[in-house]
């Protein structure tokens, strides 16, 4: 059985030879059962059909075996994991909050600029925000205008995807990365 933990630690199948059972259920390479099967019969008919043999289900009574390119099978699934491990990327999207204010300095407003940048071309979504500081609320025009020249200054790597908006003392503005065809 020393077969057996070695395979289960790498999460492989076990194919042709390294099945220890005695009979199984034989599945055919298009999906029809062929019936319960000496294991020495099922490995010559996976021989002839010029696949391997694998094992699909070791609990079973009998155990279930298919017919099968296990190598193919094997890219297939990894192929299949890649496609969600993407998936799983993509939703997985970091938000980074720039905060800003009306009368943000020159300098300033050019790093924020450059660090969300380097942020936006990672492919995650900047939100950046002003906030109002006492009398600074009656002229939210002023940090509408802030908010649309950041946006103007990333316009090669980014798109508004909501528009500034105020809430509260708080007027906030999502910008999301250009996806690349």
């Amino acid at each position: 059985m020393e077969v057996s933990s070695i395979a289960s630690k790498n999460k492989d199948l076990f194919i042709n030879e390294q099945i220890r059972a005695k009979e199984v259920m034989v599945i055919g390479p298009n999906g029809e059962q062929l019936g319960i099967k000496p294991i020495n019969d099922a490995l010559t008919l996976a021989s002839y059909a010029g696949f391997d043999l694998v094992l699909m289900n070791p609990g079973g009574k009998p155990p279930v075996c298919k017919i099968m390119d296990y190598n193919r099978y094997k890219y297939e699934n990894k192929k299949k994991q890649k496609e969600n491990m993407k998936r799983q990327r993509e939703a997985n999207l970091d938000v980074k909050e720039y905060r800003l204010s009306v009368n943000i300095d020159v300098h300033d407003f050019n790093t924020r600029i450059n660090n969300a940048k380097k942020y936006l071309v990672k492919g995650h979504k900047v939100k950046v925000s002003i906030r109002f500081k006492g009398r600074e609320v009656v002229h939210t025009h002023l940090g509408k205008d802030v908010l649309l020249r950041f946006a103007k200054e990333l316009e090669e790597v980014a798109m508004i995807e909501q528009k500034p908006k105020l809430d509260g003392r708080f007027m906030t503005m999502m910008l999301a990365p250009i996806k690349e065809k």
